[in-house]
This record gives structure tokens, C-alpha cells and sequence, in this order.
């Protein structure tokens, strides 16, 4: 005959399964803390120098990434010099990206010495030299303006991430092909786009010669007041030249740009309306850095939309901007 249980041994044989069962719960919990604290560490942490390398590199890398950019809104790649911040950035990434074709020269030494400890790549490598536009010495490194170049930077860009991390292989060809359709189609965009603006006002007249690609790749002369680098210094010669291009070609408009003082070019508008000449600035470009973060234009395609039609409206209008 079996033993009746007494409320003790009830008690008991309930207390046992509740610690079993909290037991088991705090095993679950740990463990799922634990695949967490995994796929954070798993994973790799990119430092870029510009924005727009970083929204490349997180729209092929998506979650399985991590991206820093050493250089903000405003900012002028041409002049930047790192700080200790950015050291400390640069030394705690799994992989550096930067433009290269001497876009950030203050920082090349930096980076070659980086390279000895770490993968350090520059975007631009893959790009043929016969494709890039030369400045006495130098190729210019705006590369970003034709899209089709830069599709070219989001193809290294993916070849570096798998040879980084050949687990999540497919997971950024399965990215970068939709991101790279995307960017194929604003690149049609940008063509038709420009197609709308008179022949002769396919005129861009802006404060540093930025748009060199821009102009090659959509059909637009492209003029700037300083050279291809902030750096470089211009003369009253290179004044004169623009004001005469711009009386004879009935110029309405010129642009300023947010990473360069605006100064010169509203010396250049005043010059130039004290002359007899109605001319105005058409609106703010976004040349060597995007916009403030959380913005249209803190993202890659929503500056080169904002450019695109700031740049249409203004040459389009039969009036000067006011």
C-alpha cells in the first residue's frame, strides 16, 4: 500500500519543480544573453573616412556591420587632420576605408601605417585610371558625383566585406545588388533630369571644382572658383575668367557649397552684379561631405537629389533665384 503524501511532502516535491523550473528559465535567459553578447561582438566594425563611404558600406553591409565616419557634416576631407579620437577610432576598427586618389592627404601617412597592423583599403581602387579626370599631377577624387563610378567604389566595397567576412558572403551580394539598382536607376534619373535645363545654361559655376564627374557623366560644363582641392588658391585672373563666362553666357545662377566658405562666391555674384550683370546664388551643394544626420541629405541619394534639383531649378528659371 503506497504511503498517503502529507502536505510536506507536497511542499516539497512543488518546491523542487519550481527550482527546476527557475533553473532551467536563468540557463534560457543566460543563454539567449549570451547568443546576444555573440552577435554584437560578430560583428566587424568599419571606420570610414567620409559619410559617403559610410552610407556605402552600411547599405552592402547592412546588420552584420558596424560603421563609423571620421568626418561629419560640413567638413573638408582636402584639409582634415585626425585627431586623437579618431586615432583611437581608426586603431579599434576591424577595417579602414578611405577615398584615396589623395582626397584625404593629411591622413596618408596615417593610413600607411595603419595598414601594417590591419586591412586598410581605399574605394577607389578598382576604378581604371583611364576613367578618372586629371589635374596637372593629380586625378580628381570626387568620384562619388557619377554614379557610375561610384558603383564601381560599392563593388570593392563588396569584394573587401566578403574577403572579410566570407560567412555573410551572400549576404552582401544580396545587398549591394540592390543597393547598386537603385543607385543605376538615380543615375538615369539625374540624366533625364539634367536633359531639362537649356543647352546653354548647362553652365555649373561653383566655389571648389567638384563636379568635374558630374559634368562629364550628365553633359554640363563645369566651372570652379578654386581648383579640385580646397587647398589651392585662385587669382583675380581666375576671377575675370568667370566673370566673362558668365556675362556671355547670360549666367542667372552659381552655388555655394556647405563644406567651403561661401565667401567667394558671394564676392564673385557682388563683382559681378556691380558689373551690369543680373546674377544670383542658386542655392547650397553638397560636395565633399552630406548632410546633417537624420536628414534627406544625411543619406547618399537624398544629397545627390537635393544637388540634382537645386541645380535643375536654379538653371532652368528664366529669372534670377531671389
Amino acid at each position: 500500500m503506497q504511503p498517503l503524501m502529507t502536505y510536506s511532502t507536497i511542499s516539497h516535491t512543488t518546491d523542487s519543480s519550481s527550482s527546476r523550473f527557475l533553473k532551467n528559465l536563468f540557463s534560457f535567459i543566460g543563454l539567449c544573453i549570451l547568443l546576444l553578447s555573440f552577435s554584437a561582438q560578430a560583428q566587424l566594425k568599419v571606420t570610414t573616412t567620409t559619410g559617403m563611404i559610410a552610407d556605402l558600406v552600411q547599405n552592402i553591409g547592412g546588420r552584420y556591420i558596424e560603421v563609423t565616419s571620421l568626418m561629419g557634416s560640413g567638413v573638408d576631407p582636402h584639409l582634415y587632420k585626425a585627431t586623437q579620437g579618431d586615432l583611437r577610432r581608426l586603431s579599434r576598427a576591424d577595417i579602414i576605408l578611405y577615398n584615396g586618389l589623395h582626397l584625404e592627404g593629411k591622413m596618408q601617412d596615417i593610413f600607411e601605417k595603419m595598414a601594417r597592423k590591419k586591412p586598410v583599403f581605399a574605394v577607389s581602387s578598382l576604378i581604371p585610371s583611364t576613367q578618372l579626370l586629371q589635374h596637372g599631377h593629380f586625378p580628381d577624387p570626387h568620384i562619388w558625383f557619377d554614379l557610375s563610378l561610384w558603383q564601381q567604389a560599392g563593388q570593392r566595397v563588396l569584394q573587401i566585406l566578403q574577403q572579410q567576412d566570407q560567412k555573410n558572403k551572400q549576404a552582401y551580394a544580396d545587398n549591394a545588388q540592390l543597393y547598386l539598382a537603385e543607385m543605376q536607376q538615380l543615375h538615369q534619373w539625374i540624366k533625364t533630369q539634367v536633359l531639362s535645363i537649356p543647352p546653354a545654361q548647362r553652365i555649373l559655376i561653383t566655389a571648389h571644382d567638384a563636379f568635374g564627374y558630374f559634368g562629364r557623366a550628365y553633359g554640363m560644363q563645369v566651372e570652379g572658383l578654386q581648383g579640385i582641392s580646397t587647398a589651392s588658391e585662385f587669382g583675380l585672373q581666375d576671377i575675370k575668367q568667370l566673370k566673362d563666362l558668365i556675362v556671355k553666357n547670360n549666367i542667372k545662377a552659381v552655388f555655394v557649397e556647405s563644406s567651403v566658405s561661401p565667401r567667394f562666391i558671394q564676392s564673385l555674384v557682388a563683382g559681378v552684379k556691380a558689373e551690369g550683370h543680373n546674377l544670383s546664388i542658386g542655392g547650397e551643394l553638397y560636395s565633399d561631405a552630406m548632410g546633417q544626420t537624420g536628414t534627406p541629405t544625411g543619406h547618399y541619394f537624398g544629397m545627390v537629389k537635393h544637388n540634382v534639383k537645386t541645380i535643375v531649378d536654379a538653371l532652368k528659371s528664366t529669372k534670377p533665384q531671389p
